[in-house]
């Protein structure tokens, strides 16, 4: 029943997908343990320097001083009374010690309660280097958690997820028949990346129509994203397309203001819609090329301004009137530039509120090849507006539907090509107004007034 989906969850799920995510909870704060090898089942109290196992392995790096953050004793032979247990207990053998090491480690991270902080074993790692690189093979969708459910960020251009008619704020209820409820993101990436040419199922909840969930079958492909283009919808407006935040995109937004700047624009529209984000400093250099040497986005921990990241950009683009095209699958580097360039008068935004993915996270790469996600704190634009969780609002609020896609149209895009042509207004919209002004747009695309 509709009424029945989706349902409530409590703020960390434990996962049902890994037996060994049991050890959550014991290994918080816990000595530090270097390399398990062997097979291991043993009780083992804190002052060993090794110890050696009924099966002739070893555990390494037991007995090293507690970290002084702890606040209070922590038993920590319980760590090992539980890994003993579930080795004895549990029905399969295909469990490996490895993976029980690796999943405690990500229970660790898990229990700080954040979504995006998080453990990655070495081929996860590996996996999310790749995908920030923009070579992956999978259906090309970026996701993450709301409301404790998987969901759909953005669907990237041209790629596998977007024809098969994947939105934001789509949740994945199941992926190949497994329930995703209490999902971790990295555990949902996992099922759905696979070798090029196979399918995946998803089973898809669409919030906004409020139908009951469906299932979407889509064939993976190679993704290789090419995160910045440029358009030409009129003769001198350009729209700079940024569909991520990735390693080649620094290159590619030089070389696309340097390719605007030759043909003399009137106007620009920084399309940032269903941009998922990526790296911080690729985001600070963009918004320079319209705000120089300025404040572009502060951190804050702790509740404390504890520092504020300036751009050296050369400020090309200052004094061309620009807008901002946004939605709700703008996150995270998005929410920053576009934060920044509405703070400081430079565009106007036009479009959905955005996502609200406004938290720093550290990437730490790991001696044996796996890595640590953390979040360190916060973003605020340079004004101080908090972005997490809060997302930002477009100062003229246009929206697309369901039926602006089936038929094509796309009436941010007009609004924006309005403002800067002086044809439509820039000034604040509800999203009642975007919606009769929507209809009109409708209304004369079919009486055959479009190009």
């Amino acid at each position: 029943m509709i009424s029945s989906y989706p349902p409530v969850l409590p703020p960390t799920p434990p996962s049902k997908h890994k037996p060994w995510m049991t050890l959550t909870a014991i290994f918080i704060g816990g000595l530090v343990i270097g390399v398990v090898a062997g097979k291991a089942s043993v009780s083992s109290s804190a002052g060993l320097n090794s110890t050696s196992t009924a099966f002739g392995g070893s555990v390494l790096g037991i007995g090293q001083s507690a970290p002084n953050s702890i606040d209070k004793d922590v038993e920590f032979k319980q760590f090992w009374e539980v890994w003993s247990k579930l080795k004895e207990k549990y029905y399969e053998d295909t469990v490996t010690d490895k993976q029980m090491f690796y999943g405690a480690l990500e229970g660790l991270a898990g229990s700080m309660g954040d979504p995006y902080t998080m453990y990655f074993d070495p081929k996860e790692a590996n996996d999310f280097q790749q995908a920030l690189s923009g070579t992956f093979s999978g259906i090309g969708a970026e996701i993450g958690l709301r409301d404790n459910h998987v969901t759909i960020i953005a669907p990237l251009p041209e790629t596998p997820a977007e024809r098969a008619g994947l939105k934001s704020g789509d949740i994945i209820v199941d992926i190949d028949g497994t329930d995703a409820t209490g999902m971790s993101v990295e555990e949902a990436v996992t099922k759905i990346r696979g070798e090029k040419g196979t399918k995946v199922v998803l089973k898809i909840y669409r919030p906004s129509t409020k139908n009951d969930p469906y299932n979407v079958e889509i064939v993976r492909e190679t993704i290789q994203v090419k995160s910045v283009r440029v358009k030409w919808p009129e003769e001198q407006i350009a729209v700079i397309e940024v569909t991520n935040f990735n390693t080649d995109t620094k290159e590619g937004f030089d070389k696309a203001v340097s390719e605007v700047l030759k043909k003399d624009p009137k106007g620009i529209i920084l399309d940032l819609r269903n941009n998922p984000g990526g790296f911080l400093d690729t985001a600070v250099a963009m918004a320079g090329e319209w705000l120089g040497d300025s404040i572009i986005v502060k951190e804050r921990r702790q509740g404390q301004i504890i520092e504020q990241l300036r751009s050296s950009g050369n400020a090309r683009l200052r004094g061309i009137p620009t807008v901002v095209l946004v939605n709700q699958g703008s996150a995270s580097a998005s929410e920053i530039v576009s934060g920044a360039l509405q703070d400081e008068k430079a565009a106007t935004v036009v479009g959905m509120k955005t996502f609200g993915k406004g938290s720093v996270q550290d990437y730490l790469n790991l001696s044996d090849g796996s890595a640590l996600k953390v979040t360190i704190a916060e973003w605020l634009t340079p004004s101080g507006r908090t972005i997490n969780k809060t997302g930002l609002e477009p100062d003229v609020v246009v929206d697309r539907t369901e039926q602006d896609y089936e038929q094509q149209r796309d009436p941010q895009l007009e609004r924006a090509l309005g403002i800067l042509n002086g044809t439509a207004t820039s000034s604040p919209a509800t999203a009642a107004d975007s919606s009769a002004s929507n209809s009109a747009e409708s209304a004369a695309t079919e009486t055959g007034s479009s190009d």
